[in-house]
């Protein structure tokens, strides 16, 4: 595997004390964008959930980000659930983290992590065509590509995967309906620091490879967590949406966010969107607030691209 630059230090930054959706197979299931249907009592307990934000050492910016998270959310029919990791800086965040969330095609890096591992098992490098499949499955969000590669990984050694990662609470979608695979933010953020941080399941070469993958995602698949995001880190994202009855759309979002002096994760999931740009408005008026509370008075990247016409899923 060629290895693609990226530096892995811990953070080191002063706080203020301020696809169509697994074509073919379930498109059955798949409801098109009408009002968001009326929240279970699951989704009623969630949406009242406030953001737990915790640092020993900078406690103001985790107060902060509890505050702002709310109030970004506030007045949305959205459920979220939301993680935020940055290990450099001591700060964790998490909202309703444990929840279970359809995760269309953020799935794909577990995809992508798993047939990496595969790889260092093997003992060999990528093939031709499955660095074309990778390419195409992350860069694009192409559905055909993550099918292929589902199948030939198989559940087996996709679980076996999760086990590795400490993915406990993930739990993989049946045959070959990736994007009904259940994630939390808590294991996405996992998912994240495998390729974020140092660790005995990806070699260095690896976790460069995808995050070189994921800082390559085409425009229009952008939106999400790199919304606010300083100009001075590299953003690596893979976004997920489908619609499904009862709960509309779903809208999920993953990144990190690497610099020269360390990194950091966003993981922002939800349900209950009556369309696709609406879950997108919802996901990026969190994460805005959040880029601002870490990185305060830094200068944020250009406005990020309208959100492509609505499709099936992604």
């Amino acid at each position: 595997m060629q290895a693609i630059g990226f530096g892995g230090k811990s953070r080191r930054r002063l706080l203020a004390t301020t696809g169509v959706a697994l074509l073919g197979s379930f498109i059955a299931l798949l409801a098109p964008a009408a009002p968001a249907a009326r929240a279970s009592s699951a989704s009623a307990s969630l949406a009242a959930a406030g953001a737990a934000c915790t640092s020993a050492a900078h406690p103001a910016v985790a107060a902060a980000l509890a505050r702002d998270i709310q109030s970004a959310r506030r007045g949305r029919s959205s459920t979220v659930a939301v993680w935020v990791d940055d290990p450099g800086a001591g700060i964790t965040c998490s909202l309703s983290g444990s929840a279970h969330f359809d995760s269309a095609s953020i799935v794909k890096v577990t995809i992508l992590g798993a047939l990496l591992r595969k790889a260092l098992d093997q003992h060999r490098f990528l093939t031709a065509n499955e660095t074309a499949l990778l390419r195409a499955m992350i860069t694009q969000s192409d559905n055909n590509a993550a099918s292929t590669l589902w199948a030939r990984l198989g559940h087996p050694y996709l679980q076996h995967f999760l086990n590795l990662a400490g993915m406990g609470q993930t739990v993989l979608g049946s045959d070959g309906l990736w994007g009904l695979t259940q994630v939390t933010a808590h294991d996405e953020m996992l998912l994240l620091r495998l390729l974020l941080a140092p660790n005995a399941v990806l070699s260095a070469n690896s976790r460069a490879y995808a995050l070189g993958l994921m800082a390559q995602v085409i425009p229009s698949q952008r939106w999400g967590v790199p919304a606010g995001a300083p100009t001075t880190v590299t953003v690596h994202v893979k976004n997920g949406w489908l619609p499904l009855a009862p709960h509309g759309w779903r809208i999920n979002s993953i990144g990190g966010f690497t610099s020269r002096t360390g990194w950091y994760s966003i993981v922002v999931l939800t349900m209950d969107n009556p369309t696709m740009g609406y879950g997108i408005t919802t996901v990026q008026a969190i994460a805005k607030v959040i880029h601002r509370d870490l990185n305060p008075g830094m200068k944020s990247a250009i406005p990020l691209p309208a959100a492509s016409p609505a499709v099936a899923g992604g």
